[in-house]
């Protein structure tokens, strides 16, 4: 079921926010094999072409800048993704008999809510975005590389990514308990505080967990994808118009969100079983 959701929402994202386009992606992969002759001989010689056009378009995309109709349908898909898999996996681990189109028409009363939660969430983050600011000033002013000053600096970068998590570890809670009927977001935020009270930590390592298997995850997709494109369209160069790659890519942050949303849907379950064990 949480199969046909990825199929579902992925066909939505490509008809509201659109595929990355094939001729961006020949142009990255015309420009590494150029570049990367050089760097990568012998068998290993694809697999790293492979690895560099995964981190090309897993950091910087193919679509380039959306339009702001565009960023406002990736946000409302987004969100949709979210509801239904939770009011799915809900539903069935109640024990009821739900098809995909119940959870498609009935999971979206909370999205003001869980909108606001998410908004909450982006500005909770924002020191891990300084953190990556200040990597990428120490990287290019040379204080990485060593001293007390990298030192320094690293302690600062891993402070801010900890305070952000530790922030985000309770409000990735209260966007599971949103989704409770008559729940608002100020009282899903007190319930998942107080859940989180004594476990925080715990909680902590199971997020930085999570975004570990998303990372790990979206490689062993994408990875296979760009090897199986780069020797299709070696063997018959026809085929270059062929977005196969560009499909994929469209599909990982699909597939990701709901796992995120599966695994900390099951993460609060589990919080609540440990709860009423220890009554």
């Amino acid at each position: 079921m949480l199969g046909g959701l990825a199929l579902v929402y992925g066909i939505l994202v490509a008809l509201f926010v659109g595929i990355g386009p094939q001729a961006t992606y020949q142009t990255l992969v015309d420009t590494i094999q150029e570049t990367g002759s050089s760097l990568f001989e012998g068998g290993w010689g694809k697999i790293g072409e492979a690895g560099l056009l995964y981190l090309s378009v897993a950091s910087s995309g193919l679509t380039g800048s959306l339009t702001p109709e565009q960023q406002i349908y990736a946000v409302m898909l987004g969100l949709m993704t979210w509801l239904t898999a939770v009011w799915l996996l809900r539903q069935r681990l109640a024990g009821h008999q739900v098809k995909l189109r119940d959870g498609l028409y009935s999971a979206g009363s909370p999205i003001v809510a869980l909108l606001l939660l998410t908004l909450l969430l982006v500005l909770q983050l924002l020191p891990v975005a300084l953190a990556a600011i200040a990597y990428v000033a120490g990287e290019t002013t040379g204080l990485l590389s060593g001293g007390v000053e990298a030192m320094l600096l690293w302690a600062a970068i891993a402070l801010l990514a900890t305070l952000s998590l530790y922030w985000a570890t309770s409000t990735l809670l209260a966007m599971i308990i949103v989704t409770v009927p008559g729940t608002y977001p100020m009282k899903a935020l007190r319930v998942a505080s107080d859940m989180a009270q004594g476990r925080r930590l715990r909680l902590l390592l199971r997020i930085v967990w999570l975004l570990g298997t998303v990372v790990i995850g979206s490689l062993i997709i994408l990875l296979p994808f760009i090897l199986f494109d780069m020797a299709l369209k070696a063997l018959i160069p026809a085929l270059s118009w062929l977005p196969v790659v560009p499909v994929v890519l469209l599909i990982v942050p699909v597939v990701s969100l709901i796992w995120v949303s599966t695994y900390v849907y099951m993460l609060y379950r589990g919080v609540i079983e440990d709860d009423a064990t220890s009554r």
